[in-house]
């Protein structure tokens, strides 16, 4: 990811209370709750992608999973393991650009999930994260990719680029288009277009569970 955007996204979580940045919810979205109570994910060594705060990583360990939780903000990572010490469950924290900076991470997990983290890297990034997730994820491993769909009638309209209130550029995908990106490492077990509740309104993502091959 590109640097200005690396150090706006910390200025937010400097400047801002968590109860006011946008995608910051403490209570784990039903896709992934479902997810760990079908036992499609099991507890398993895991990787959050993009994790803010750490709350979805605090939901994983404290259901019995390894988590570790890497995002490109200092600021949040400080944040989360605050808050994994607060509710008192052992997470492991890192900064990386999960795009540029994994290619020295020598550890490989079962389960990576981002969840609406790739709507935050633009086409030209995207081929190059994928293959950062596919060599850290285990073989049979399993993928959760849950970003912003085209069909989303937010953050100005109908466009494949928009802004964000917080002045970062967005990429709206459609399906087609994630299943050419993923479908050459992937086996695709579900994908779907589906509305969850956001922190002040719906909206409409991809969601995308996948086994690396």
């Amino acid at each position: 990811m590109v640097r200005d955007e690396q150090m706006r996204m910390d200025e937010v979580y400097k400047n801002m209370s968590l109860e006011e940045v946008p995608w910051n919810m403490e209570t784990p979205p039903e896709p992934l709750v479902e997810l760990v109570d079908s036992g499609k994910v099991q507890p398993c060594k895991t990787i959050d992608m993009g994790c803010g705060a750490g709350n979805y990583a605090v939901y994983l360990a404290e259901r019995g999973f390894e988590v570790t939780g890497v995002d490109f903000s200092q600021t949040a990572i400080k944040i989360a393991r605050e808050n994994a010490g607060r509710k008192g469950v052992k997470c492991n924290f890192f900064v990386a650009d999960v795009v540029e900076e994994l290619d020295s991470v020598n550890q490989t997990w079962d389960f990576v999930y981002g969840w609406g983290l790739l709507h935050h890297i633009l086409p030209e990034q995207r081929q190059k994260y994928v293959e950062n997730v596919c060599r850290i994820l285990n073989p049979g491993g399993r993928y959760l990719s849950v970003c912003f769909s085209r069909e989303d009638t937010g953050f100005g309209g109908s466009g494949k680029f928009r802004e964000s209130s917080l002045g970062t550029v967005l990429y709206f995908s459609s399906e087609d288009e994630l299943r050419e990106l993923f479908k050459p490492y992937f086996k695709i077990l579900d994908l779907r277009t589906i509305e969850i509740s956001g922190k002040f309104e719906p909206h409409v993502f991809n969601y995308v569970f996948m086994e690396r091959k």
